[in-house]
C-alpha cells in the first residue's frame, strides 16, 4: 500500500478494502449492525475472544474459588506478569520490563514518585501546554508532594500554533534545572506523533529521566522503548488495545532501574515467591512487577487476555502500515471533500508525526458529532471544538471512512448540524 494519491469514488474505497492484509481481523469484533465505529481511540470494541476470555475468568472462579490464585488456564497470581510478556511486542521491550497494572494516572503517580528525585539545583518537571489533563493533574499533585509550587517547578512547553509541539522547544527547556520529563507519545487533540528516540537521546545527554505516556499510540504505533533507553512508560489499555471500559493500564520500566524501591510500594511490589512470607522488610521485585501495589483486578484483566490473541495474529508493524494509509486516506478526502466548510485538519501531514486518528476543527464541532451520531456514526469530541476521528487498523474499512466524508459533508451543506444544541454531554 504504497499510494500517495487516491481517487475520490466509492469503488476505490471499496478496492482498497479488497486489498486490505487485515480485512479478516474485522471480523473477530462486536460491530452493531450498520454503524461506522470512529471512537476506538476513546474506547475500543468488544472483540468475541475478549468476550470469552472474560467469561472463562468467571468460569475459574466459579470452578476452583481461592485456588484460582494458582490452578486453571490463567493462574490469576501470574496472570499480570504473563500479560505484560505478551504485551511486550508491541511497545519493543523486554518482557519482564512490562507489567499490566493499575490505571493510567495511578501509574503516573507510581512511575513519578519513583523517577521524581529533586536534588540541589535539579527540581523541576517538564510537560507540555497540550497535555491530556490528568498527566498535568498528577505532576502538580507530586511536585506539591515534594514541597514544591507547581507555578514555578511544572514548566509547560507552549505550542506555537495550538496544535503541535515542537521537539526543537521541548530540547530547548531541558536546562540543568530539570529532574524529570514527562511527554505524550501522541498528542491527544491532534494526533501528533513526538519523536521518542531524538527527545529520550537529549534527555538522557543532559542527565534528566525521561518517561512518556501511550494512551494515544499503544496499538496503534510500534515503539522501542528499550532499544530507545526511555527510563519509563504507562499507557490505557481500553483504546487500541480494546481491553474494555475501565480495563487495567500497562506500564514499562527500562530493566537498568530494576531493583529500584518503587516511590509507592505494596505486597504486591514483592518478590513473587515472598509475597507471602509476611514480612514487614520488602524483598523487590527484580522486574517491571515491583512497580505493582495491590492485588490486580483480575475480572478487569480478563478481556485483554482475548484482545492480545489478536495482535498476535498479526504485527504491530502490520497494524502501523495500515493505520498510516487510512489515515492519509482520510486526509485526502477530507481535504477535497469538505474543503469550504469549516473545517481545519488538525494532524501533521508528514507520516512520522501523525497518530492513528485524525483531528478535525471546526466551530460547530459539538452540534457536528451529535449529528453524525444520527446518522449512525460515532466520533470523539474534545473541548473547545475538535471532532476525533479514529479509523483503527483492526476493524474500520476504507469504505468507512469514504461514507463519513460523505455524511460529514451533508451535515454541513444541508445544515443538519442546526438540529442540535451546542452543549456537551456530561460524559463527551
Amino acid at each position: 500500500m504504497g499510494i500517495t494519491t487516491f481517487d475520490n469514488s466509492l469503488d476505490y474505497a471499496k478496492s482498497l478494502d479488497a486489498q486490505d492484509k487485515l480485512s479478516a481481523l474485522r471480523e473477530e469484533f462486536y460491530i452493531p449492525e450498520g454503524m461506522i465505529y470512529l471512537d476506538g481511540n476513546s474506547l475500543g470494541l468488544l472483540s468475541k475472544r475478549a468476550e470469552q476470555t472474560l467469561l472463562d475468568m468467571l468460569q475459574s472462579w466459579k470452578n476452583y474459588n481461592i485456588d484460582g490464585w494458582t490452578s486453571g488456564e490463567d493462574p490469576w497470581f501470574f496472570l499480570p506478569e504473563r500479560l505484560g510478556k505478551l504485551m511486550a511486542p508491541l511497545v519493543g521491550a523486554e518482557p519482564e520490563e512490562v507489567i499490566v497494572t493499575g490505571s493510567t494516572t495511578i501509574n503516573i503517580h507510581q512511575l513519578v514518585a519513583t523517577f521524581y528525585q529533586p536534588q540541589g539545583n535539579r527540581t523541576k518537571i517538564i510537560a507540555t501546554s497540550l497535555d491530556f489533563p490528568t498527566d498535568i493533574y498528577a505532576l502538580q499533585s507530586q511536585i506539591r508532594l515534594r514541597g514544591y509550587d507547581p507555578e514555578t517547578h511544572l514548566i509547560s512547553i507552549e505550542s506555537r500554533d495550538g496544535r503541535i509541539i515542537e521537539e526543537d522547544d521541548i530540547i530547548a527547556a531541558m536546562s540543568d534545572e530539570v529532574a524529570l520529563i514527562l511527554l505524550p507519545t501522541v498528542l491527544y487533540r491532534s494526533g501528533q506523533l513526538l519523536d521518542i528516540e531524538r527527545l529520550t537521546a537529549e534527555a538522557h545527554k543532559r542527565g534528566i529521566v525521561i518517561g512518556f505516556d501511550g494512551c494515544h499510540s499503544v496499538g496503534a504505533i510500534p515503539h522501542y522503548f528499550s532499544k530507545w533507553d526511555v527510563d519509563f512508560a504507562l499507557w490505557c489499555n481500553y483504546k487500541y488495545l480494546n481491553a474494555g471500559p475501565g480495563g487495567v493500564a500497562s506500564l514499562y520500566v527500562n530493566k537498568k532501574h530494576f531493583g529500584r524501591v518503587p516511590g509507592l510500594t505494596g505486597w504486591y511490589s514483592s518478590r513473587k515467591d515472598k509475597q507471602f512470607d509476611m514480612e514487614h522488610t520488602l524483598t523487590v521485585e527484580h522486574s517491571a512487577g515491583a512497580f505493582q501495589t495491590g492485588t490486580p483486578h483480575i475480572l478487569s484483566i480478563a478481556p485483554l487476555i482475548g484482545s492480545l490473541e489478536i495482535f498476535a495474529m498479526t504485527s504491530i508493524e502490520e497494524i502501523r502500515a495500515k493505520s498510516l494509509h487510512i489515515t492519509q486516506y482520510f486526509t485526502q478526502l477530507v481535504n477535497d471533500a469538505l474543503a469550504g466548510l469549516g473545517f481545519t485538519l488538525m494532524n501533521p501531514t508528514e507520516d512520522p508525526r501523525r497518530g492513528g486518528h485524525i483531528s478535525l476543527h471546526h466551530e460547530e464541532a459539538v452540534r457536528i458529532c451529535k449529528a453524525l451520531k444520527d446518522n449512525n456514526i460515532i466520533p470523539d469530541y474534545r473541548a473547545p471544538n475538535i471532532v476525533r476521528l479514529a479509523p483503527v487498523a483492526l476493524y474500520v474499512t476504507y469504505e468507512d471512512v469514504w461514507k463519513t466524508v460523505q455524511v460529514l459533508k451533508a451535515i454541513i451543506t444541508e445544515k443538519q448540524y442546526e438540529k442540535y444544541d451546542s452543549q456537551r454531554g456530561v460524559v463527551a
